[in-house]
């Protein structure tokens, strides 16, 4: 499966919440940086941020453009999701995968509130 496959595998994981999909894209160690928020190291630590208590269902995804150079794919879009605290709403992201041994070895997640 090529590293485009991979984040496309990915990203239909998170949104179905199927998490053992998620996983197996993933590297034992991986690390998940989002930023401004929050860093998760290894497999269990990400496996507990999938299907955050902090909001209700999968989130809806929008990939706009997908660019690789190498080890490492960006993924632009936007999303909606639901806050059980203050409802639905929307966002842009920006992911960085960095590949290593042809799995995600990190992803720099970049989050950005949407009025």
């Amino acid at each position: 499966m090529s590293q485009k496959q991979l984040v496309e595998e990915y990203f239909a994981g998170f949104r179905a919440s199927d998490h053992p999909r998620i996983l197996t894209t993933l590297a034992e160690d991986v690390e998940w940086v989002i930023h401004g928020h929050r860093t998760t190291r290894g497999k269990d630590e990400f496996d507990g941020e999938i299907e955050n208590p902090a909001f209700d269902g999968s989130p809806q995804l929008d990939v706009h453009r997908v660019l690789e150079d190498g080890p490492v794919v960006v993924v632009t879009g936007e999303g909606r999701g639901v806050s059980v605290e203050h409802g639905p709403f929307r966002f842009a992201f920006n992911d960085l995968f960095t590949f290593r041994d042809g799995l995600i070895a990190r992803v720099d997640s970049y989050v950005v509130p949407l009025s």
